[in-house]
């Protein structure tokens, strides 16, 4: 008799499902492969119990969003960790994971960590001030890590970050059985060595999951990730109050005449950093053609 479960890790070909009361290493069915689809951490899955204790990986169940790097489903937040002490992140590298996050219909919630080191306050009021659930913690001390832990709980949660900036240490404050392997920053390079290896759900005593995942450079955004040019708009949530009043409705919001968007940037009602960030993904986004787009899908 099928079961239905969670996907919590995939490894060596094996996907660990939960189904709530015992976790079974699956092996996809053929007719998965022969249908194009890969299981992904994350799914909720059918799957048939083998006498020998493992299973066989059914069928998919629909999907509300999904992520190629790192390659998670269903999730209902991503947590993305940055910080203004060493390595001091790019506010673009935030950005655009924000803006992928937003295309798909995910949350975001911006958490600033090493705040006993550098107060992480200039950073932590970008995204304040576009709208984001923002937090400044240390995973050192244990500051801001309740409040983050509330954030969490109950919901699914992937966890990204530029490498070194305290991920694995901040899933420790929240829950220390897993005891996650960190890495030391290097003062010469100013970024962490990766210790986070495959994309896990790692279940939380307050009743979150959350999926520890390799830094940035890991968490790349494929060409095929972005928004269109013209849909990126609606991906900068503080663009929203200012979209229908530019003088030209096909407004790129780039440098034209007439922009409502580029008005409120001049009042400071819309953070530089982020403008600047959505004119870069936006002449990324234009530079890809919807042939390549579609052959991408």
């Amino acid at each position: 008799m099928s079961r239905e479960g969670t996907i919590m890790k995939a490894l060596s070909g094996f996907y660990y499902v939960d189904d709530g009361q015992s976790m079974t290493a699956c092996r996809g069915r053929g007719k998965l492969r022969h249908e194009k689809v890969t299981p992904l951490v994350g799914d909720r899955v059918r799957f048939t119990p083998q006498g020998d204790g493992s299973g066989s990986l059914d069928e998919i169940l629909p999907r509300k969003n999904q992520f190629f790097r790192p390659a998670v489903a269903n999730i209902d937040q991503l947590v993305i960790i940055a910080s203004e002490a060493i390595p001091v992140t790019d506010p673009f590298l935030i950005d655009r994971v924000a803006a992928i996050a937003e295309s798909r219909g995910c949350d975001c919630i911006i958490c600033v960590n090493k705040c006993d080191l550098a107060d992480g306050e200039s950073l932590a009021a970008i995204y304040r001030a576009a709208g984001f659930r923002t937090l400044r913690v240390s995973a050192e001390t244990g500051e801001g890590i309740d409040s983050l832990r509330e954030l969490i709980s109950e919901k699914v949660s992937a966890f990204t970050g530029n490498s070194g900036v305290g991920k694995s240490s901040i899933l420790n404050a929240l829950d220390p059985r897993f005891s996650l392997a960190t890495g030391d920053v290097s003062q010469k390079l100013g970024r962490g060595r990766h210790t986070t290896r495959h994309v896990e759900l790692l279940r939380l005593s307050c009743g979150a999951l959350v999926a520890d995942t390799p830094g940035f450079s890991s968490f790349d955004v494929d060409r095929m990730e972005l928004a269109r040019a013209e849909e990126l708009q609606h991906a900068f949530r503080e663009f929203g109050p200012y979209l229908d009043q530019c003088r030209f409705q096909d407004c790129a919001h780039v440098k034209e005449k007439g922009c409502a968007v580029l008005e409120a940037l001049a009042q400071g009602k819309i953070q530089p950093t982020r403008h600047q960030s959505y004119v870069r993904l936006y002449e990324q986004a234009k530079a890809i053609p919807d042939w390549e787009r579609r052959k991408g899908q």
